[in-house]
């Protein structure tokens, strides 16, 4: 890919928590491409679309194989997210560009097997600022087993003239989560909750 400088993969796996062993042995990726921002130094550029449309697509392959393949296959992709971070010359909406059209997030969701909307963070950072990746259920949003994050830092990246576009995944739920989901959940409403003050 042009303007390519380079991948990271970021691989997390939990097998105690508290000194307990977890339910599931979990494993989170992330995947990073430091990218050359293709808006970088033109200034104010009104229709980012011809760009996203030839960057975004490869992006969204490529990373997306890294998750698979770093999980095992894509039967073990249970949760993901994405995230992107410029460098300081750049606009948040470069980022934004990158990965929240059909063309990063389609592809991502289309190759995890996924339906849900895809959780994500984005921000503008410099070079080896950590960024936290949100996750949660391919097919189940509100599944609140799966809410988790992963961090990854890359350390020199993004330059001012760079973006980091990041894929993420998981291979389950948080180790020992515990707390129910909406389907076990009582009726909550906040006057009932007031009658017990």
């Amino acid at each position: 890919m042009t303007g390519l400088r380079k991948v990271v993969t970021v691989v997390d796996e939990v097998l105690l928590e508290l000194g307990r062993p977890v339910a599931t042995p979990v494993r989170r990726v992330a995947a990073a491409a430091v990218i050359r921002n293709p808006w970088a130094g033109r200034g104010f550029v009104a229709d980012l679309q011809p760009d996203v449309e030839s960057v975004a697509p490869g992006l969204g392959r490529m990373l997306t194989g890294r998750l698979i393949e770093m999980l095992g296959g894509v039967e073990h992709v249970e949760a993901f997210g994405k995230a992107a971070v410029v460098g300081l010359d750049g606009e948040m909406e470069h980022g934004g560009a990158l990965i929240h059209t059909p063309y990063f997030g389609n592809v991502l969701r289309e190759l995890t097997e996924g339906t849900s909307i895809i959780v994500f963070s984005d921000d503008r950072l410099v070079a080896g600022e950590a960024l936290t990746v949100p996750l949660w259920h391919k097919t189940a949003a509100a599944t609140r087993s799966h809410y988790q994050t992963v961090q990854i830092r890359v350390p020199d990246a993004p330059r001012p003239d760079e973006i980091v576009v990041v894929a993420a995944a998981a291979s389950g739920p948080r180790p020992n989560a515990r707390i129910g989901d909406r389907r076990s959940d009582p009726v909550v409403r906040l006057e009932d909750l007031e009658k017990t003050r």
